[in-house]
C-alpha cells in the first residue's frame, strides 16, 4: 500500500512539529535538540518553487545588475530574493559581488 505525497507530507510535518515541541536538551542519543529544531524549522519552511544554491548563483549576476541598475531585482526575481533571504552563503556572494561591481564602475 502506497502513502500519497500529500499524506507522506503531512505525516512528516507532524512529526516534525512533535520535535519541534520538545524541550531544548540533548536527546540520549547525542543530538543536540536545538540543532534538530533548526532543521525541522528549515524544512517546514521550504517552498516548492525555491531554488537550490545552484540555481541562485547561476542567476545571481543578473540579480545583480538589476541592483546596480536600480530596478527592484527583489520584485522581478522573487525566488532569488528568498534564497539570498535564507542562505547567508548565497547572500555573501551576492555582497561581495554588488561590491566588486560597485567599485569598478
Amino acid at each position: 500500500m502506497t502513502m500519497g505525497l500529500k499524506t507522506g507530507l503531512d505525516k512528516l510535518k507532524q512529526f516534525m512539529a512533535g520535535i519541534l515541541s520538545r524541550r531544548s536538551t540533548p536527546s540520549d542519543n547525542g543530538l543536540d535538540v536545538d540543532m534538530l529544531r533548526g532543521m525541522v524549522q528549515e524544512i517546514l519552511s521550504t517552498r516548492p518553487d525555491e531554488v537550490g544554491c545552484a540555481e541562485c548563483f547561476e542567476q545571481l549576476d543578473r540579480f545583480v545588475e538589476m541592483v546596480l541598475a536600480g530596478k527592484n531585482a527583489a520584485e522581478a526575481m522573487p525566488l532569488v530574493q528568498d534564497h539570498l533571504d535564507r542562505c547567508a552563503d548565497c547572500r555573501q556572494e551576492f555582497e561581495a559581488l554588488l561590491a566588486a561591481l560597485r567599485a569598478v564602475a
